[in-house]
This record gives structure tokens, sequence and C-alpha cells, in this order.
């Protein structure tokens, strides 16, 4: 009985966890516009009603990050709350190979900050 209530307690406690949704989960490269660039699209679903920006990367195996472009200034994106925004990813086509995943991550602003906020990266991993 006191196993019961302890759990029903604990379980009574525990928070709600959010997160930001980032798909396709394994993307795939196509021909883009330009010569030696390829490209995909990603769409990143805000589910955070206290994050607005994400910043999106691209790393390697041992995850160190790779030159690539997106839509955004120094790869940040302003997603309000609720939205859900595509976001083009452009890679050399020299760097396929080295490519692995392409991440984003919330950012939380230095002025509102709170102790139970979050930062949450979610990646999808390249074919």
């Amino acid at each position: 009985m006191h196993r019961t209530l302890i759990f029903t307690m604990l379980l009574g406690l525990s928070g709600y966890a959010s997160s930001h949704q980032f798909t396709p989960t394994y993307p795939e490269w196509e021909s883009s516009y330009s010569p030696g660039i390829v490209q995909t699209t990603m769409l990143l679903f805000n589910s955070r009603e206290e994050i607005n920006y994400y910043e999106i990367k691209v790393f390697d195996e041992e995850w160190n990050s790779l030159p690539f472009a997106g839509a955004g200034i120094a790869n940040v994106m302003y997603v309000p709350y609720l939205d859900r925004k595509f976001i083009p990813i452009y890679l050399r086509e020299k760097d396929v190979g080295l490519a692995r995943y392409i991440c984003s991550r919330s950012k939380i602003l230095a002025g509102g900050v709170q102790a139970s906020q979050v930062s949450s990266r979610i990646c999808s991993k390249l074919k």
C-alpha cells in the first residue's frame, strides 16, 4: 500500500516535458539550382510557448560542425509558438559524405531564463 501511495505521489509531482519537432527523421539530399550544392528541407514545429528561436547545425560522425547555408542569420530561426517553418539546408557536394546529422536546438533568451527552462536539441540522421 505504501508503495502505491509513493508511486502515485511521484507520478503527480512529475512535470510535463515539452520539446519542439524537427522532421523528417531521415532527410535525403537532392540537387539544388546551383552546381556543386545539394539541398534538403527540414520542418520545425515550435510546441514550446517560452521559446521562439532555434539554431540549426550540420554535424559529422564525430559531432564536428560542418559549414552549410540555411535561411536565417547565423542559422538562427525565429519560429513563434505553435508555428511551423520550412528550413532549407544547403551543403557542398564534397561534404555530403561527411555530414551525418542535422540538428535544431532551442535558444533561451538570457533575460527570460527560469530554473525550469531547458534547452532541447533534436537531430535528424542523414541517409
